[in-house]
């Protein structure tokens, strides 16, 4: 069995891109600082997303994009390239230019408490968007999806499908998110004989990792017939791995995002379920917190936004083609 053309070219396009991006990595400014709505005395709202090669943060911040042109404020936006310490040293620099609000996916969740302090010092709103810091009393609002439950549905359904299956675990230890996705699945598979995790592997969420370390799985001779993707950039990875391997066919991979990759693969029969966010809901919701909050309103500390589990009989449901 193999990926369509299509899919798989998406897949070695993504990866050219990751390559590319890697060279640049970080310092770039992803959108332009100034909206062409700018008001005389417009604020300044900074964004810090853990990386920006991840679609998901794409779509999460054109939702923030959208709505602080059209309040005629200036949204300037920093990608850390998954290093705590330039997210750090770029969050600094945003200080400096006098942001008003920072919008936040932490890197690192225990790795950014003294850049923190400092916003606060200074009176910044801290919004921090998919997974959380450490300390919460740091921030002003935390909105993430149920990261937890999205790791359960897909416990759930491994176990609805198969009483006896070989698990590999794909981990982001340094992400809270990561954490509870893999503790949400583990929790829900615990206790069931037939069920055993043979492997956790690193892999950052980053599809250039999964896919390289999935691969020097398979040649090492691990047997295992479940992948368990904590995003779908690994759940990628560990596809294509797959893929060049000839296990395709033979190995059931579970995801969270429900990418228009990811549920391609679904809909084609090359991968078993994925987990839906929705980005766009958590950058809505984060463009009401950046202005109630510049309005002194009170905002809830902490939103989880609701997941669904994806599956073949339902894709289509999903739009195959875009983010839901």
């Amino acid at each position: 069995m193999k990926i369509q053309y299509r899919t798989m070219y998406r897949l070695i396009m993504a990866l050219l891109a990751v390559s590319a991006a890697l060279l640049i990595a970080g310092y770039s400014v992803l959108r332009p600082d100034i909206s062409a709505n700018q008001k005389e005395g417009s604020r300044l709202i900074g964004a810090s997303y853990m990386t920006m090669n991840n679609e998901f943060y794409e779509i999460l911040n054109e939702q923030i994009s959208h709505r602080v042109e059209a309040e005629g404020d200036r949204l300037i936006l920093r990608n850390p390239a998954l290093s705590m310490s330039r997210q750090v040293e770029q969050i600094g620099k945003m200080l400096d230019e006098g942001i008003s609000v920072l919008i936040l996916t932490p890197v690192d969740s225990d790795g950014l408490t003294d850049i923190l302090k400092r916003a606060r010092q200074q009176g910044v709103k801290v919004i921090v968007v998919d997974s959380n810091v450490s300390d919460e009393q740091l921030v002003d609002c935390t909105i993430v999806s149920d990261n937890y439950k999205a790791g359960c549905l897909l416990g759930e359904y491994l176990l609805q499908n198969k009483e006896n299956s070989k698990v590999v675990i794909l981990t982001h230890e340094a992400a809270t998110s990561g954490r509870e996705r893999v503790q949400g699945f583990l929790d829900t598979i615990g206790g069931h004989e037939g069920i055993e995790v043979v492997e956790k592997v690193p892999c950052e969420g980053q599809l250039e990792i999964a896919m390289p370390q999935m691969e020097k799985l398979i040649d090492q001779g691990t047997e295992f017939d479940s992948v368990f993707c904590l995003n779908d950039p690994s759940s990628l990875g560990a596809a294509a791995a797959l893929e060049t391997r000839g296990l395709l066919d033979k190995v059931d991979i579970y995801g969270i995002d429900a990418s228009p990759d990811a549920k391609q693969l679904i809909y084609e029969g090359k991968m078993g379920a994925s987990v839906a966010q929705f980005p766009s809901r958590i950058g809505e919701e984060a463009a009401n917190a950046i202005y109630d909050l510049l309005e002194g309103k009170e905002v809830k500390s902490y939103i989880s936004v609701s997941v669904e589990l994806v599956t073949k009989e339902n894709v289509e449901y999903y739009n195959v083609d875009r983010w839901q």
